[in-house]
């Protein structure tokens, strides 16, 4: 118990130390700049208190449950014997045998994914904007699925050691050329969701992730494979919220085209 209040107390200041610098921000724009009062001071003051009592539990969180978790489930994954049944088998070379890597790895890019705060705030937004026309649920999922897809392949490719740029160039090719051909309404939406994804729940679990298949993997250097996993979690997101959007609109067309004559819209 000691050793926990010592730990929180130190983390605590180290978080309030952070923050500060914003607080002084605010605080001189609203009454240097903009020269009126705070507003609700005593709200804020009280909300402030919380942000930083959550963040150090959520650092303390972090360092404690979910950085462990993420590398002890890619050691066990990828242990030899996991994956071969012989006891003192060397680790297998072939990807394919990694097969339960890369499926936890797309689960866990789908949950965290769905879990995660920034993009549910996204969401609501997107569907309040619409009028409801963009669904909470089918952004979420949408976005989750990306995500998966993106933390899979990123797996793939700590494990078969492929160069991380030939995935991000070729990422961004697929990117650039949906951005000139999905409906324009839902570009800037995808950019952004592509960013929320990259937050409080995913990152922590999927770096850790990285990092420890990256050091059971044999000939991986976790300096230089085990990072990138992100980059995957915010990229394939953007290409499948682009990809959703383009298909919903070419199955629209296509039910307008297939209307029988006379029919109202």
């Amino acid at each position: 118990m000691t050793q926990f209040i010592l730990e929180f107390g130190t983390t605590l200041i180290a978080t309030f130390r952070d923050i500060l610098p914003i607080l002084l921000l605010i605080t001189c724009f609203q009454l240097f700049v903009l020269r009126q009062p705070i507003p609700h001071l005593r709200r804020l003051i009280v909300g402030g208190v919380y942000v930083v009592l959550g963040l150090a539990l959520f650092l303390i969180g972090l360092e404690k449950a979910l950085f462990p978790v993420g590398k002890i489930m890619a050691a066990q994954l990828s242990d030899p014997f996991f994956l071969t049944g012989v006891e003192g088998a060397p680790a297998p070379t072939d990807w394919t045998a990694y097969g339960w890597i890369y499926l936890f790895a797309a689960m866990i890019g789908f949950s965290t994914t769905i879990a995660e705060p920034s993009l549910l705030a996204v969401a609501i937004k997107a569907n309040e904007v619409s009028g409801g026309v963009i669904s909470q649920w089918g952004l979420r999922l949408t976005v989750a699925v990306g995500v998966a897809v993106g933390i899979s392949l990123g797996a793939f490719r700590i494990v078969t050691g492929t160069p991380l740029y030939i995935f991000i160039m070729t990422g961004y090719a697929i990117v650039i050329l949906q951005t000139f051909i999905a409906p324009k309404k839902i570009i800037a939406l995808a950019y952004d969701s592509g960013g929320v994804t990259t937050s409080t729940v995913t990152v922590p679990l999927v770096a850790a992730l990285g990092l420890g298949l990256s050091e059971a993997v044999p000939g991986r250097n976790p300096a230089l494979d085990g990072f990138g996993l992100i980059a995957f979690a915010s990229l394939f997101p953007i290409i499948a919220v682009m990809g959703y959007a383009q298909i919903t609109h070419w199955a629209g067309s296509r039910k307008i085209i297939n209307a029988p004559q006379g029919e109202d819209a």
